[in-house]
């Protein structure tokens, strides 16, 4: 035989007097590919750092929100919430009813409240809530839902476009993004805002890094998410994303990059996600140009129609308030950020410097700075105001105030700041343990042992902040700052339940204050066990969140005493007792003069809203 077959594990054959290296290969192979395996997994570092923003993150959105976790313990509040996911329920009703592909897409296209078309906004949350109502049910904290996982997309993304293009301070923007009370209560919220904040947010993060990278990959996001908020709330969304790109463009004289924005296969993809609905809104309903663009756009930004008229400064209040508790930070880093960007405008306008327009990460402070200013100038000039109209402005003072933290780790934060920074805290502390009294008693001054007890943790987590930093460095600030957050969500919300494990009963006194008093879901659960569901319910001169509080939670309009008049059938009539709108109906003469000498009796009050509920008897 001129050669041995030798049968090894590999299957190689080796003829006789060659040198067996493949043995070599052997002996080494296992320890290489162990090696490679091991570069390819993620460090023990960055599995804690994720495990951390995943933690913060799901606990900041969803700890209060859902059943598993920490119990679903508010009911909807406001007259947004109620409204808009009556009308995502009315949808879903229409389209489960349709027999035909074409019915079911025609149920798609006008939003309806009460079977009347309602045209105020496009239809993306609607669609949202739809899918997740097909999913989970048709429940309060399951509207809400459209809201939290877009905040947690846009707070992933941060996380992640910070870690590729300005590693070091991506936790800390990510963190300081979810744990600020904007982002916490518009997560939370069955509403508009978070559907054009969120995707607005993702396609700038996607524009800059085009910006940086010239990879048109990144273009995409620009064109993909400026579409879903236009979904969300119509053209004010593209023209914010024009307005900050524009000036970003005349602030560094780079007039190029607005012509290579405008990418045609972006182009395509904008209009082919945002016309069809348009177009057949239009067509199903022939005054939908009138309504959404003239009177709940144009006029809504022009004139007071809507009676939300606010000072000149009031979105600057709202900044303030929507990045507790990061304020005092948010506002040295914005100072900072502000700064460095008329440095580097300075730098470019000098004759004896070299011009840096061309240099990465230089403008990266300018395009946070005009992000965030320009949502606050172009609704400070509106005449109708919102809290929520401010939210785009909340990501990148969130980012910059991450990266401003991450710098200053090695030489410290300034005495003021840090101070000022651990007082905020405090008085936020002290501020939250007061909720249940300031809602229980309105503005009476609290007991004493409840301001000493409130005085008392807001020094302690002052104090908390000041030894922690002092002793550990700016490293830990944000830990520190979202360990006191958990806490005071956890005195709101109460402790529990957690995936299975029951709640802690005494510890939920404070959100079923907060959900008497502010939401219709406990009312409505009381009106349930004294009257049928097809029982007419009516109401007088109540407020707006209690109207369609109640119609959400009953699945039926409610009949309004001012607008539709008295019903003929017996019925129970809310009526508002306390507060500007309220009216004496006490009296047996009051009441018998409005209803014309029909027969009624008084049911229950509900003091935490100014209410009372009396049984109406047939015409």
């Amino acid at each position: 035989m001129n050669e041995i077959v030798l049968l090894l594990g590999t299957g190689y054959r080796t003829p006789v007097g060659e040198t067996l290296e493949v043995d070599n290969t052997l002996e080494h192979s296992a320890p290489d590919l162990h090696e490679n395996r091991r570069k390819r997994l993620p460090s023990w570092a960055t599995t804690c750092e994720v495990a951390v923003f995943l933690a913060f993150t799901v606990f900041f959105l969803a700890y209060g929100l859902t059943p598993l976790l920490g119990g679903d313990g508010l009911g909807l509040v406001g007259a947004d919430e109620p409204r808009y996911a009556q009308i995502a329920h009315e949808m879903l009703v229409r389209f489960d009813s349709a027999v035909t592909l074409k019915g079911r897409l025609s149920a798609c296209v006008t939003p309806y409240l009460y079977g009347h078309p309602w045209l105020e906004k496009p239809a993306l949350y609607y669609w949202r809530a739809m899918g997740v109502f097909k999913e989970f049910g048709v429940h309060d904290w399951v509207a809400r839902l459209p809201s939290t996982s877009f905040a947690f997309i846009m707070v992933g993304l941060i996380y992640l476009h910070m870690r590729r293009f300005r590693n070091g301070g991506h936790l800390d923007a990510a963190l300081i993004t979810v744990a600020c009370a904007g982002v916490i209560a518009f997560s939370r919220g069955a509403s508009t805002d978070m559907q054009m904040a969120a995707p607005l947010a993702i396609g700038l993060l996607g524009w800059y890094a085009w910006y940086e990278t010239d990879s048109k990959f990144w273009l995409y996001d620009i064109y993909f998410f400026t579409g879903l908020a236009t979904l969300a709330k119509g053209p004010v969304a593209p023209f914010l994303a024009i307005v900050i790109i524009a000036a970003f463009a005349l602030l560094r004289r780079e007039w190029s990059i607005l012509r290579r924005s405008l990418w045609w296969p972006g182009i395509v993809l904008y209009f082919a996600m945002v016309l069809p609905w348009f177009i057949a809104v239009q067509h199903q309903n022939p005054t939908f140009f009138r309504e959404f663009f003239l009177e709940h756009n144009l006029e809504r930004f022009a004139t007071d129609r809507y009676q939300h008229q606010q000072p000149i400064w009031y979105y600057l209040l709202v900044v303030v308030l929507a990045m507790m508790p990061w304020t005092v930070i948010a506002v040295r880093a914005l100072a900072d950020g502000i700064l460095t960007s008329v440095a580097e405008w300075r730098l470019r306008h000098s004759k004896n410097a070299t011009p840096c327009a061309n240099r990465p990460g230089d403008a990266f402070p300018e395009f946070l700075v005009l992000w965030a200013l320009v949502p606050i100038v172009f609704f400070s000039l509106s005449k109708s105001k919102l809290p929520g109209y401010i939210l785009p402005s909340i990501p990148p003072i969130a980012i910059l105030t991450g990266d401003y933290l991450f710098r200053r780790r090695q030489s410290g934060l300034g005495r003021w700041v840090l101070v000022g920074h651990a007082v905020l805290c405090g008085i936020m502390t002290m501020a939250a343990l007061l909720v249940p009294w300031f809602v229980a008693h309105g503005a009476q001054m609290p007991p004493t042992h409840a301001l000493v007890a409130a005085v008392l943790a807001a020094t302690g987590a002052a104090l908390l902040i000041l030894i922690v930093v002092n002793g550990f460095g700016v490293a830990r600030l944000r830990l520190v700052t979202t360990g006191v957050l958990v806490v005071l969500l956890l005195f709101l919300y109460g402790v529990g339940p957690f995936f299975g494990i029951p709640e802690v009963g005494a510890t939920k006194r404070v959100i079923h204050l907060l959900d008497s008093s502010y939401s219709a879901r406990p009312l409505a659960g009381r009106l349930a066990t004294l009257a049928p569901a097809d029982e007419t319910v009516a109401v007088f001169r109540v407020r707006r969140d209690v109207e369609y509080g109640l119609s959400f939670y009953r699945n039926r309009e409610v009949v309004n005493y001012e607008q539709s008049g008295v019903p003929d059938g017996q019925h129970l009539l809310v009526v508002r007792v306390s507060g500007r709108r309220g009216v004496d109906l006490h009296t047996p003469d009051a009441l018998n003069e409005y209803l014309e000498g029909r027969s009624y009796e008084q049911l229950f009050a509900w003091p935490e809203q100014g209410l009372v509920v009396y049984r109406v008897g047939s015409r």
